[in-house]
């Protein structure tokens, strides 16, 4: 264990070589004894609870206080061997009271209002300010503020923060355990013993704040905290940290004063005014420790993928790149959805401030950043959130409100103010300190119902007798109405699977206050679809079609999510039907329905270029593969869908309308084809013609809405793509032939297993 090294009267910074302090020899100091060099311990009670580290109010012991006609000074260092007072006339020394490390001094004088000591131990002194001659700086209208919930940045006034104090260098530590006896802040700096830093608490708040002086940003520290009822001691992590350790190490670290430049005020400024509703929205969800890595398996840093990602993303054509969750965790198996540190960008790829660097190149380059944020559960973890100060804190004590059964995970107590407030503070933190321009809020549906994946008897009702939580429902509206009224432009996203209505409508009328929730029915059911043979599919066309009775009671995305190439399901490739050509001829198809549907975009990385074994995040994804014509045919498809997708208004600007949308037909089941219109707002249109069978159509008669020339604007069978390169020759003319309902019509080449996009040309 090394030494701590403290300000010192020579001027040298922590962290330097120690050295004897002049004046103060190995022998006795030249320095006058104190006035009274004995004292009495014996049932003195706050000593008795000092030395068995149950002292719950610190400042009532330690430090200076008025004594009789003087003052007494006390000092507990277990390590120390000798020690010294610095007085205006020199060092005066302390009288060890205590064998396991407690000194004394008294004067007739009050010491120097934030006095220092020399200490000697080990062979070496140092001298450094007392941690007790500095009082607790925490305001009552913070602690006000976090016990109602309402402390938006309660990071700031909790947690680990470097501060210099009146010439005194230091860190300041803070902490909520309400049914603590005593919590004390441990680490390197004073060999991770819990007698030897105590905090103060401020009365009944529950919180609990010691500034340490020498302590700087990378040391490593804990809290130790014994519970008052069951006198349980445990070390936990700082639920405020906003560093940690690299695993498999799972200390906090306090945080080094932020030093990052940010570049991106234009970004920022342009985003305050997204009309996101009308724009074009595509996401690629990247887990960042998969995406790429080194020869040895070196994950990418922060950095790294700075320098590869944005100039990919960029080629694709993505608007917007989702992080599976970067807030720290312990076990990489997890993907980051079982948080400990939800105010710590994970250090598994860097500095938080790399993260910054990231994110900044990411909107230099016009590409937004979601972040995927978990508030529904944390880890059973005993040296993390669970079972905090010895109580279920942070969590229900009930297991039937407490306990997630499928992820043997906790749920938080959202009926709790303190809890509430710590994951708003959290959602808050992530906004503003890394300017994420929106959230996606994993597991809704888990957070919405009581009874959700439990059994009859497995679940309490609410106090009304119903399944739903009221509790997260309240949550779940004060996150979005905080999200949209502090941070213009930035958006939230649902993952919620049921038939929950309103999800992403506003609070005022009713709703969660979502911008947007993932269209899982569209997903599960197109899915559905694409697994069956094409022979079979003319039984099942209401799987294409059911969306759209729906598709406008919320503002919709369109995800092919991690969730769907994971645990056996394999990847899209797989699920796709027939020999190796109709699998990837589906793909296609399956992207341009995609990208041709109302409704925002979402793919896993290693979608677009047809990842062939599902992911594995143990290692990167398979880029040879793009060394074939299929794989690199498809992620030219997906490079134009994503290209054609935004720089069409028809296909991106009324996603959230039926005004959008229209069919044109959609009851070809004996031929498994569909078609329809995509509209603008300025009533400019394309229309999509889907095939989902292998067998090619000369002459299909299509309806359409205008007289003129159609170009083929995309054709998924086209051998750019590696397909048979069937089509339109670049178009077709329409005829004065009603069809369909439609004024005008044409006869086109269908191409097998094949979407193409028809774009009038006078548009």
């Amino acid at each position: 264990m090394r030494a701590t090294s403290f300000n010192r009267p020579d001027g040298q910074q922590p962290g330097g070589p120690f050295r004897w302090l002049p004046g103060v020899p190995r022998t006795r100091p030249p320095c006058a004894p104190p006035m009274n060099s004995r004292s009495t311990l014996h049932g003195d009670p706050l000593v008795e609870q000092l030395l068995a580290a149950r002292l719950h109010d610190p400042f009532a012991l330690l430090g200076a206080h008025s004594h009789g006609r003087g003052w007494r000074l006390r000092v507990f260092d277990p390590r120390a061997e000798e020690m010294w007072l610095r007085l205006p006339a020199g060092l005066v020394p302390l009288v060890r009271i205590h064998a396991d490390g407690l000194f004394e001094w008294t004067g007739e004088q009050a010491p120097p209002r934030h006095h220092r000591l020399a200490v000697s131990a080990g062979g070496l002194v140092h001298e450094r300010h007392d941690p007790y001659a500095f009082a607790p700086v925490l305001s009552g209208h913070d602690l006000y503020l976090l016990n109602e919930g309402t402390l938006r940045e309660a990071w700031r006034a909790l947690g680990s923060h470097v501060q210099t104090r009146e010439g005194a260098v230091g860190t300041r530590f803070a902490v909520w355990a309400p049914n603590a006896e005593r919590v004390s802040v441990i680490g390197e700096f004073n060999a991770w013993d819990g007698r030897v830093h105590p905090m103060a608490a401020h009365g009944g708040s529950g919180v609990w704040e010691l500034f340490v002086p020498g302590v700087g940003g990378g040391e490593l520290y804990r809290y130790e905290i014994r519970n008052r009822d069951s006198g349980e001691v445990m070390a936990k992590i700082d639920p405020f940290a906003r560093e940690f350790e690299r695993r498999p190490g799972t200390a906090s670290r306090v945080s080094r004063p932020g030093a990052y430049a940010w570049q991106d005020q234009a970004w920022m400024a342009r985003r305050r005014q997204w009309d996101w509703q009308h724009a074009p929205v595509n996401i690629y969800e990247l887990h960042a420790g998969s995406w790429k890595r080194h020869p040895d398996g070196r994950m990418y840093g922060y950095r790294e993928l700075a320098a590869h990602l944005v100039p990919y993303l960029l080629d694709m054509g993505f608007t917007h790149v989702e992080l599976l969750p970067v807030s720290e965790h312990p076990l990489d198996e997890s993907w980051g959805y079982q948080t400990t540190g939800y105010f710590a960008a994970t250090s598994r790829f860097g500095t938080p401030d790399e993260l910054r660097a990231l994110i900044d190149a990411l909107h230099g380059a016009g590409i937004g950043v979601f972040l995927d944020w978990v508030p529904g559960h944390f880890p059973q973890d005993r040296w993390a959130l669970a079972r905090f100060d010895g109580t279920a804190l942070y969590e229900h004590e009930d297991p039937r409100l407490g306990l997630h059964q499928d992820w043997g995970t906790h749920v938080f107590n959202y009926g709790r103010n303190e809890v509430r407030g710590f994951l708003l503070s959290s959602a808050h933190f992530w906004l503003s300190e890394f300017h994420i321009d929106g959230l996606r809020v994993d597991a809704v549906a888990s957070m919405l119902y009581l009874d959700y994946s439990r059994e009859a008897g497995e679940w309490l009702p609410n106090r009304h007798g119903g399944r739903e939580n009221l509790e997260a429902i309240e949550f779940l509206r004060e996150l979005n109405v905080m999200v949209h009224e502090e941070f213009p432009g930035a958006v939230t996203m649902a993952e919620e699977s049921t038939a929950w209505p309103m999800v992403s409508r506003p609070v005022y009328l009713g709703g969660l206050g979502f911008s947007m929730k993932w269209n899982m029915g569209w997903m599960n059911d197109t899915l559905r679809y694409m697994r069956h043979d094409p022979v079979h599919r003319r039984f099942h066309h209401d799987l294409l079609t059911f969306g759209q009775l729906y598709a406008y009671t919320e503002n919709f995305l369109l995800p092919l999510s991690h969730d769907e190439v994971v645990h056996g399901k394999g990847s899209l490739l797989d699920k796709m039907p027939g020999d190796t050509w109709q699998e990837f001829a589906n793909l296609r198809l399956l992207f341009v329905f995609q990208f041709t549907t109302p409704g925002k975009k979402l793919n896993f990385m290693g979608n677009e270029f047809a990842q062939g074994r599902e992911w594995k995040a143990g290692g990167e994804l398979d880029w040879w593969l793009l060394q074939r014509d299929w794989h690199a045919g498809v992620q030219r498809l997906v490079r134009d869908l994503s290209r054609l997708y935004r720089d069409v208004p028809a296909l991106h600007q009324l996603d959230f309308s039926g005004e959008g949308f229209a069919w044109i037909d959609c009851h070809d089941a004996d031929h498994s084809i569909v078609s329809f219109q995509r509209r603008a707002r300025d009533g400019s249109h394309v229309v999509v013609v889907l095939n989902f069978t292998p067998v090619a159509h000369q002459g299909y008669r299509i309806g359409l809405p205008f007289a003129g020339r159609y170009a083929e604007t995309l054709n998924s069978d086209s051998s750019f793509y590696a397909g048979s390169n069937l089509g339109n020759v670049g178009g077709v003319r329409t005829e004065p032939l009603p069809w369909m309902g439609q004024p005008q019509s044409a006869a086109i080449t269908l191409p097998p297993l094949a979407g193409i996009v028809l774009t009038p040309e006078s548009a």
